[in-house]
């Protein structure tokens, strides 16, 4: 046990994660009344955020020490104390700095107090907001951002698939052959491999693509299959293919930088693999800009988020456009469509739902938070098989990171399940221009 703290928390904290309360171990946590103020705001709506504003006032409600305003009531067996400012509070290096009386001032004001008060007990600022921090630290007051779900290693989101060398040229002569693969026993790996990982096996003579299947023990050939008219370009894309048919791997992610090919595989093998399925899902999250709520659009719920999905219906655009426009294929998606099989939709509207038997897509997942990955998940009902795409890197949420969205947080909590993959696709292949725009600039 170490020294106890006392943190003070910001709301964007609370809006990420309602649960946070339980997450400073015996420390003692501090909330201005403004906190509480900006939550109410929030407390209409069906985002996530709204959700987690409304979870958190219950929390607050269940908690029915008096003391909760002046001596601090108590936040369970092993944690420490919360407490509701209400007054406020002199805090002169926050007035000389800041003359502007703002809610993020307010709360800067209660850390600087709270230093003052408890000289020998380490007061920290808890924010998400970079530019709260830098306030922070430009008058002297400690703080952090929130990491109880950042993830540390998030490398793996830079390297290309693994090749191993120097493999016996008749073991990879007996992957081509064998339908059943070879047992992983026989091969020197000298890394550990995850379930469902893919790589390239070299010899002196001959190259083979791999995966290991964690179900059978085995390293298994990967084949070059084309998709409802997409045909893998690269080797990536290949291994993306191989877990995105495979309906024993439930869960997949694929990372990747813009013009890779995320969403345009993830839906191709879907549209491959309708027999399996009955029905077709693709959302993605909302990321409204300059701060206006979509509310502010023309038209009903469908023709505000239409703007938004544009982006999936290029997608289905382009496999159409692979066919004939008067062939089986074009009038097979069109069919599904119109009788809802093939749905496209902002991810708010699939909240509270249950999915069985349906291929899900969510696209641009680095924009949600890990609780927000969770809830979607929890939405699988049997046969349901669930793919998250994203580029960690063109996160558009100010108060999320490479290291806290909700998509590295699902790959580094699922990397060792059978029933999950993850491919990270380096090479771009939307055309040389988009491959030199987004190397270079």
């Amino acid at each position: 046990m170490g020294t106890k703290k006392n943190f003070v928390l910001d709301t964007n904290v609370i809006l990420h994660d309602y649960n946070c309360l339980k997450n400073f171990q015996e420390n003692d946590i501090y909330l201005p009344i403004v906190v509480l103020e900006e939550l109410d705001k929030f407390k209409k709506g069906n985002e996530q955020i709204n959700f987690n504003a409304r979870e958190f006032v219950r929390e607050l409600d269940a908690i029915t020490d008096d003391n909760l305003f002046s001596k601090g009531a108590s936040l369970g067996e092993g944690l420490g104390k919360l407490f509701i400012m209400t007054a406020n509070v002199e805090a002169e290096r926050v007035k000389a700095a800041f003359t502007e009386h703002s809610p993020d001032h307010q709360i800067l004001a209660l850390a600087e107090f709270l230093e003052k008060k408890h000289p020998r007990i380490k007061t920290i600022l808890v924010t998400k907001d970079v530019n709260l921090r830098m306030k922070a630290r430009s008058i002297g007051v400690l703080c952090e951002d929130y990491i109880t779900d950042k993830v540390i290693n998030v490398d793996v989101f830079e390297q290309s698939n693994e090749t191993f060398d120097a493999i016996s040229p008749t073991l990879i002569d007996r992957i081509y052959t064998s339908k059943e693969g070879i047992d992983v026993d026989e091969f020197d790996f000298k890394a550990i491999l995850r379930p469902n990982e893919c790589f390239v096996l070299k010899s002196d003579r001959n190259t083979v693509l791999a995966r290991y299947n964690p179900f059978t023990r085995t390293v298994d050939k990967v084949s070059k299959s084309k998709n409802y008219g997409i045909e893998p370009r690269n080797a990536e894309q290949s291994f993306a293919f191989e877990v995105l048919n495979d309906p024993k791997v439930k869960l997949v992610a694929l990372t990747g930088k813009a013009g890779t090919g995320k969403t345009l595989l993830a839906l191709a093998a879907a549209l491959a693999n309708l027999n399996e399925y009955k029905q077709v899902l693709l959302a993605r999250p909302i990321v409204s800009l300059s701060n206006k709520d979509i509310g502010f659009l023309p038209g009903d719920a469908q023709e505000k988020v239409a703007p938004y999905m544009q982006p999936l219906f290029d997608n289905l655009n382009v496999i159409k456009h692979q066919f004939a426009s008067n062939s089986p294929e074009v009038k097979r998606i069109e069919d599904m469509q119109k009788g809802d099989q093939l749905v496209i939709e902002a991810l708010a509207f699939i909240r509270g739902r249950s999915l069985s038997d349906t291929y899900c897509i969510i696209d641009e997942a680095q924009n949600l938070t890990p609780h927000e990955i969770k809830t979607i998940i929890t939405r699988a009902g049997e046969g349901t098989k669930m793919v998250f795409t994203g580029d960690i890197q063109q996160i558009d949420q100010p108060y999320l990171d490479s290291q806290s969205n909700g998509l590295v947080y699902m790959i580094d909590r699922m990397k060792d399940q059978n029933i999950f993959s993850h491919i990270n696709l380096i090479k771009g292949e939307r055309s040389q221009l988009s491959e030199l725009a987004s190397n270079l600039m």
